[in-house]
């Protein structure tokens, strides 16, 4: 659902920032402010995992991954540049969170994986974001449940 529909009157996407009396641009606004204000969890993470919250981002993308990542890989996923990517890496696998070894297909670079200790660092990373705003939870059970429904089809949509 990149455009929006026919329903909206609408045949393309407003232009940034939109006015403030388009239902899209308040919903999209609510919806930051509950992320990145009052459903933010990345102080929560970095606290209890005692690294920064971007080292925490790059060991979720190494689990989350079907196979090692190369430092380029990596960093592509995460939008960032290879020499800092190496030095978060290099922090890594002091922590014994990641190991880096030579590439069978190319020797010329690494690939990294994610350690059992690693796997275990990022799955705590993954319950302290997934948990969900106490607002939620204070919510009639019929909202819930049409936000829920609201959410699931613009995730499958995109």
């Amino acid at each position: 659902m990149n455009q929006p529909g026919p329903a909206s009157g609408r045949t393309s996407a407003p232009t940034a920032g939109g006015p403030p009396d388009d239902p899209a641009v308040r919903a999209w606004r609510n919806l930051g402010i509950l992320m990145h204000e009052r459903g933010d969890r990345r102080a929560e993470v970095t606290e209890a995992l005692g690294m920064s919250f971007f080292r925490v981002k790059a060991l979720r993308r190494l689990a989350a991954a079907p196979e090692p990542l190369t430092l380029r890989g990596l960093a592509d996923r995460l939008v960032s540049d290879r020499p800092y990517v190496t030095l978060v890496v290099d922090d890594l696998v002091e922590r014994g969170l990641v190991e880096r070894t030579e590439n069978p297909a190319d020797r010329r670079s690494k690939l990294v994986t994610v350690t059992d200790a690693g796997r275990a660092v990022a799955e705590e990373a993954e319950r302290i974001l997934s948990t969900p705003p106490a607002a939620l939870y204070e919510l009639p059970p019929e909202d819930l449940a049409v936000l829920d429904r609201v959410a699931a089809r613009l995730v499958a949509d995109a």
